[in-house]
């Protein structure tokens, strides 16, 4: 029952939002009656809301989210330096972490100018069309490197790069500059810069700048960038 149950929850992803009955049964595969049942229980459970015809997701699991140990440090000791950074260019910033060949962004801060953006706190991304990815890529080893170059490279926009030499190209250029840019490959309109922070040989995150492309300019954002990724990565080491 638990396979079915995470079967359920699944189907909320990438996005969340609301489902009807039909739709989580045609998302999960399972029967109507099994879908129903499930539903039930984990609506008592608080995992799920139910608002009329729909379901969503429930306010017990942003509460269980928020316990992970090793994501709850991380963002606590990263939240000064992404405050500053945001003070420091008054632009969206993400803290991300590598699950997979995906990015689960952990924090974003943003103004009241917000940017029309795929990132969401617990939201997923491929790493290859992402800053904070491609970041994490440069500084995770070899291995995930051609592992990932290896797969089908996934496109969100029609400048996400799907050939693996320029991905390729965009890492080593990373390794050397400490920095990763993307630009309009995860959304339209928007740029990004970002830089690795480790807690070891290897990024255990990456945090990063988001701005509208007419506002990018990687020379006037990368000193802060680079400062507050270097100073988490301080802060994680002193913290052992």
């Amino acid at each position: 029952m638990l396979d079915k149950s995470m079967a359920v929850l699944n189907c909320f992803r990438p996005n969340g939002g609301a489902f009807r009955l039909t739709e989580l049964v045609e998302r999960s595969g399972l029967s109507k009656t099994t879908v129903f049942r499930l539903c039930a229980d984990l609506v008592r459970l608080g995992l799920l809301e139910r608002d009329a015809e729909t379901y969503r997701l429930g306010g017990a699991l942003f509460e269980l989210g928020s316990l992970v140990p090793r994501r709850q440090d991380l963002r606590e000791a990263a939240l000064p330096f992404l405050q500053d950074l945001f003070e420091a260019t008054h632009e969206t910033v993400h803290l991300g972490v590598r699950e997979g060949d995906e990015v689960v962004y952990v924090e974003r801060i943003h103004g009241h100018d917000v940017l029309r953006l795929p990132s969401r706190i617990g939201g997923r991304l491929p790493l290859s069309c992402t800053g904070v990815g491609k970041a994490l890529l440069a500084f995770s080893g070899a291995g995930l490197v051609e592992e990932v170059l290896a797969a089908p490279l996934p496109r969100l926009t029609p400048r996400s790069i799907t050939d693996p030499g320029r991905l390729r190209t965009a890492i080593e250029q990373a390794q050397v500059a400490g920095l990763a840019y993307e630009e309009e490959e995860a959304a339209a309109g928007v740029s990004c810069i970002a830089a690795p922070v480790f807690d070891g040989p290897t990024a255990v995150a990456a945090l990063s700048v988001a701005v509208p492309c007419g506002r990018f300019r990687p020379a006037q954002l990368a000193p802060a960038v680079r400062t507050a990724a270097l100073g988490l990565s301080r802060a994680l080491r002193s913290g052992r």
